[in-house]
């Protein structure tokens, strides 16, 4: 895991060298309205103008944040600190918090800093890499979400060779090939908006620097782009919901072979939560989905993009560690070792 977060980190620092080597470096912000050939910066416009309600966002952004990474983080020293949790599932769960972090830490700050501030302006190149962390650590959450279902079937159908198949070299690897087919979803987005040449205006309406909002933003036809964008997105999220359904399916069908009542409860119950993560995951991102397809209001669209982009990583560790009694003895034993 220690060594995934050193990837993720060098990945960050030379992510940041070629954006501040690509970059256009100069913007009139003052005119809004012409098309601009050159930007440095963009204007996010959050979730909402109303001053009054700034300190309550703020307040409401900086606790939820507060809550996601302290949660995520005592499953993660949970996990390292108990021996008895030293297995394949609880190693992905232990990575899962750790993209969790991520995940949320790409966009919620930035917005509680430009409310502490009163200034929504983020400049090209950190727009750039918010948006390349955003696709990434989101990305990375899916395909580890996969891989723990993969993970479930080999335990449930085939469990007296469970420890054989998910040896540590296969558990290390499931996770490289998570990230690294990640960070390669996430240069496709990088590249496709570094084509664009012009846009049409800097404001963005959402608290964060969503890919598909630059697209719109762009002076040029981007119907290219889409596509490759839209393909992209749809095999991504094909290959890795059809490893999720395949797992389930032998899974219930083992199950369904187990004579009895309390048998077939005990091994669908080591399913629960991550089959809880899995349907808040998918079922967030198509309710956000839809509801922009049909919803017309920017502001609407950005309050919905909150259910995924901060309220799923905040509920990841509550579901794990109170259906969990694995997690619950591991996070009182740390505690009562820490206090």
């Amino acid at each position: 895991m220690g060594t995934v977060l050193h990837v993720i980190y060098l990945f960050s620092f030379f992510q940041m060298l070629f954006l501040f080597q690509r970059c256009p470096r100069y913007i009139q912000p003052q005119n809004l309205t012409q098309n601009l050939t050159s930007v440095s910066e963009f204007f996010l416009l959050g979730l909402s103008d109303d001053p009054e309600l700034q300190p309550l966002l703020c307040v409401l952004f900086l606790s939820t944040y507060l809550v996601t990474v302290l949660g995520n983080l005592l499953i993660i020293l949970a996990i390292i600190s108990d021996p008895n949790l030293h297995t394949p599932m609880y190693f992905f769960l232990s990575n899962l918090s750790l993209a969790d972090i991520g995940f949320v830490s790409t966009t919620v700050p930035k917005m509680i800093v430009n409310i502490q501030t009163h200034s929504r302006v983020i400049s090209y190149e950190g727009c750039l890499t918010q948006m390349s962390s955003f696709i990434l650590f989101g990305c990375l959450d899916g395909m580890l979400l996969s891989m723990m279902s993969y993970d479930r079937f080999v335990a449930i159908c085939h469990p007296l060779h469970y420890l054989v198949i998910m040896n540590p070299h296969l558990c290390f690897c499931l996770v490289l090939v998570s990230f690294f087919g990640s960070l390669m979803d996430s240069q496709v987005h990088n590249l496709i908006v570094l084509q664009l040449t012009c846009f049409k205006d800097v404001q963005i309406s959402n608290y964060f620097c969503d890919p598909s909002l630059l697209l719109k933003l762009a002076c040029s036809d981007t119907f290219t782009n889409n596509i490759i964008l839209y393909l992209t997105g749809a095999i991504f999220a094909f290959v890795l919901f059809s490893g999720i359904f395949f797992s389930y399916y032998k899974i219930l069908s083992s199950i369904l072979r187990v004579p009895s009542s309390g048998g077939r409860y005990k091994a669908f119950s080591t399913c629960g939560s991550h089959l809880t993560v899995v349907c808040l995951y998918y079922g967030t991102g198509l309710g956000v989905y839809l509801s922009s397809a049909i919803s017309q209001s920017p502001r609407k669209d950005a309050l919905a993009s909150v259910m995924y982009t901060v309220v799923t990583p905040m509920l990841n560790p509550f579901i794990y560690s109170l259906r969990n009694r694995d997690i619950k003895r591991a996070l009182c034993r740390f505690l009562n070792k820490t206090i």
